[in-house]
């Protein structure tokens, strides 16, 4: 009874994607999410690229269908934004209609960008873009009764963008922005804080029960988890 039989389908092992970053514009994330509007039963979809090193957002936009020719558009205006064609660039997605259609996927041959998807009816293989639509819709000043148009609905996205990458102290980044390390600020901002902590430890080490808090951030981000014997390594090639 368990034996495979010849007219059904082989089940096939799938594994997770193992894209890994060692700096910005090497892998970036995206995913559509749906946005409430004012009246019940009408949604505006968010498309949204993050990079998965920075967890910067590096491009955005509201419309209201779901629709290929709009993920296009928003993955040149990210290429062309960054500067980066022509380099490799891994696009990771889930399996939604938008993100399989040829023309998309033709889009990204053409620009050099190599696709990537979450595995068939798994939920945690796009892991970074579904914490950044919980950290947006959790967020205080989210309209819960809806946005009353299109226009209202891409002003408060505008707004929530420019206040994640400049301004939030994100915690997967110990604590600094999304633009400061995307674009190579952060060491230094870390190197001083490591300074300080450092100086209130001489200063008063009764207070201190052993060293000071590790502010070191990662040298390679995994999009999925990796052994640690296959992280050093590729941290040693990448050194």
């Amino acid at each position: 009874m368990n034996a495979h039989r010849n007219r059904s389908k082989e089940p096939v092992k799938r594994e997770p994607p193992t894209h890994t970053a060692t700096g910005a514009n090497q892998v970036w994330t995206w995913d559509i999410t749906w946005l409430n509007a004012a009246i019940k039963g009408k949604y505006f979809k968010l498309y949204l690229i993050i990079d998965m090193f920075s967890r910067l957002i590096v491009a955005y936009e509201v419309w209201e269908t779901e629709k290929a020719e709009y993920a296009e558009l928003l993955v040149k205006k990210a290429v062309l934004a960054q500067g980066i064609q022509g380099r490799p660039l891994v696009l990771h997605s889930d399996n939604g209609s938008p993100m399989k259609a040829a023309t998309f996927l033709a889009t990204l041959e053409k620009l050099g960008v190599q696709s990537s998807f979450s595995r068939p009816r798994v939920s945690n293989d796009n892991p970074y873009s579904e914490s950044l639509f919980k950290t947006m819709k959790y967020c205080p000043k989210y309209p819960s009764k809806g946005f009353s148009s299109l226009e209202e609905a891409r002003e408060w996205v505008q707004r929530f963008v420019q206040w994640y990458n400049l301004t939030h102290l994100h915690s997967g980044i110990n604590f600094i922005t999304p633009h400061q390390r995307h674009y190579g600020l952060d060491k230094k901002i870390i190197e001083n804080r490591i300074k300080i902590y450092e100086e209130a430890k001489a200063k008063n080490p009764s207070r201190w029960s052993g060293n000071i808090r590790d502010w070191t951030l990662p040298e390679i981000v995994a999009l999925n988890p990796i052994r640690k014997k296959e992280l050093n390594q590729i941290v040693k090639e990448h050194r």
